[in-house]
């Protein structure tokens, strides 16, 4: 919807996303290093540490949403000045910054809880509540944003308050799911708050790893986007269109790799080493045959999606070219996210994840995307390919290291009551 504002309104919001994007991902890396510890406590049915691991995830995911929350809110143009360098875009995008601020708070209590309740398996119960947020953030975009039914329009602020509203409402499903209707995850706050230093210790040297990787991948997919921001407006807006599209069907990595890390790790946790070897070979495949045909989405789809926004004829042709180049890797793409945050963290196996993907992404991505967009000079679209040579590089670590099954480990033996 702010794409068909026009470019500039969409490369705001594009560049101006990307610190939630950051918040996110630090968030995703710590509460996916503690649901490989809820998921092997739920193989042995251990609902006290299911407790203490969540109140954990909530004590941490709390400090770092209080963090993000007061720059978001006080110095949002200092934030933006790291990803763009044109002040038009810096100021339409503080409004969306000061305004989406409230949602790092939201986020760190509404994410331990979805990861506690999918890591027991019950994951319908976020999806229901993620699919009324989504519908209400979508009809809200299209009040607020244009001006409909007679609201004021808002344009960008618009889409950062809009989200913000959604994001509220999600958090309220999710605790009225949990306390108002009894969850096996629902307890008393003594019950959350009494994991033990030992506990602790051991999520924390099992998170530290997972958090650092999806922080440092984060921001480096962010310098991606700031590398190519710096090409021009237009460049930048046809990156941020397609990131938009690639990410309906390339989120599906982190969906499978979810399902990978529960169902993997509760066999772990059970001590069956070798069905969950058997286990995350099928998914495996599953995945890789999903990445072929999702990848075809995009190339497929992208072209009536990409009429929604309001491109010059430069920017829809850099738009196409960007997401031929994602739909044709979107197989090795996906098939990366299931190896690290599945297999391998499933197994607490989270240095050697942590130390190929912050490696191959600030050693080979980063580097590529600088060098080819401000030194080259190349069209985005080459500077894109030269990038995706990190995947690659990726892909063959992790496979040698999933072949060898040295990630097959059970975390949670010998840990005291």
């Amino acid at each position: 919807m702010v794409g068909s504002l026009g470019e500039l309104e969409l490369n705001a919001v594009g560049v101006s996303v990307q610190i939630f994007f950051i918040h996110w991902m630090l968030l995703f890396g710590f509460t996916s290093g503690s649901a490989t510890f809820i998921s092997q406590f739920y193989g042995v049915k251990d609902l006290k540490n299911i407790k203490r691991t969540t109140g954990f995830a909530l004590t941490v995911a709390m400090g770092i949403g209080l963090l993000f929350f007061l720059g978001g809110l006080f110095f949002p143009e200092y934030i933006l000045r790291v990803f763009t360098k044109y002040p038009e875009v810096i100021e339409l995008g503080v409004d969306y910054v000061r305004i989406g601020s409230v949602i790092f708070l939201l986020l760190a209590i509404t994410q331990p809880f979805t990861v506690a309740l999918r890591a027991t398996q019950q994951t319908k119960l976020p999806l229901y509540a993620s699919v009324v947020a989504i519908g209400t953030n979508t009809f809200l975009n299209y009040v607020l944003i244009f001006g409909n039914f007679g609201a004021p329009k808002l344009g960008v602020a618009g889409a950062a308050l809009a989200t913000a509203i959604s994001r509220t409402l999600e958090m309220c499903l999710i605790l009225f799911v949990v306390f108002g209707r009894k969850n096996i995850i629902a307890g008393k706050l003594s019950e959350y708050f009494s994991y033990g230093r030992e506990l602790a210790m051991r999520i924390v040297r099992n998170a530290l790893p997972t958090t650092i990787n999806e922080t440092m991948w984060g921001l480096g997919t962010s310098l991606y986007v700031a590398a190519f921001a710096r090409i021009g407006i237009t460049a930048g807006a046809a990156i941020q269109a397609c990131n938009t599209i690639n990410n309906l069907f390339s989120l599906a990595a982190f969906s499978i790799g979810d399902a990978v890390l529960i169902l993997v790790g509760q066999k772990l946790g059970e001590g069956k080493t070798e069905l969950a070897y058997e286990m995350s070979k099928k998914m495996t495949v599953m995945g890789l045959l999903a990445g072929v045909i999702l990848g075809a989405g995009v190339i497929i789809a992208g072209e009536p999606l990409l009429s929604l926004f309001d491109f010059t004829e430069e920017g829809a042709d850099y738009a196409s070219k960007i997401l031929i180049i994602y739909g044709a890797t979107l197989w090795l793409a996906l098939y990366n996210g299931i190896q690290i945050t599945g297999n391998l963290r499933c197994g607490g196996d989270t240095k050697f994840a942590m130390f190929t993907e912050v490696g191959t992404v600030w050693m080979i991505g980063v580097p590529m995307a600088f060098i080819t967009s401000l030194y080259l000079e190349w069209p985005i679209y080459f500077a894109l390919l030269a990038v995706k040579c990190e995947e690659v590089v990726k892909g063959l670590i992790l496979t040698k290291r999933y072949l060898a099954k040295k990630w097959l480990r059970n975390v949670i033996h010998d840990l005291e009551d």
